[in-house]
């Protein structure tokens, strides 16, 4: 699938290209996100999700290297990278120092950056094909269970999000978070 360029994985990028924020599956639940770059897109979803920025984000990515502009790999020893690099690509992010040109948008009141490579095909697909990182946060609005399909995305969210139509991975919560230089678990998968 991830070789595969489908309308509406084209349809999505174009919404990205053009600042949107957007709605498609994750391991769990439906994710919101939006291109990690645009500040008026990531101002947009903090919007929709009544959420405060000083909270930070999270990025999912196809692979790695697509989340070093954003995180400071220097600071990682091996054996850190390697406990990582064990858990990837799936539902663990891991929490690492950002680089100093990472925007605070991302980052909030933080100088680390959560980040996950998904193991979830089409989002695969759909950062492989944009060629970088999404924002990605849970689909539901304040005080709502987080959405697990397709027509709960719209119930929530009208017709205010583009939606990538697509099956949740079957996992029940939410990923795991963990600090990449402590190891220290932030919250359970």
């Amino acid at each position: 699938m991830q070789n595969q360029s489908t309308p509406a994985i084209k349809n999505i990028i174009k919404a990205l290209k053009q600042q949107h924020v957007i709605a498609y599956p994750t391991e769990a639940v439906f994710g919101l996100g939006c291109d990690p770059d645009s500040e008026i897109a990531v101002n947009q979803l903090l919007a929709l999700k009544q959420r405060p920025w000083e909270k930070g984000l999270i990025l999912i990515a196809d692979n790695y290297e697509q989340l070093k502009n954003y995180v400071d790999d220097s600071q990682l020893n091996e054996q850190q990278r390697q406990a990582m690099f064990a858990t990837w690509p799936g539902p663990v992010t891991w929490v690492i120092p950002a680089k100093k040109t990472t925007p605070k948008w991302l980052t909030g009141q933080f100088d680390t950056l959560a980040v996950r490579v998904t193991n979830h095909e089409l989002v695969k697909a759909l950062c492989s094909q944009y060629g970088k990182p999404i924002v990605s946060t849970s689909a539901n609005l304040s005080g709502l269970e987080p959405c697990r399909t397709t027509e709960e995305v719209i119930a929530q969210f009208k017709d205010t999000v583009p939606v990538l139509d697509g099956d949740v991975g079957g996992r029940l919560n939410p990923s795991e978070i963990r600090d990449a230089m402590t190891g220290q678990l932030y919250r359970k998968g």
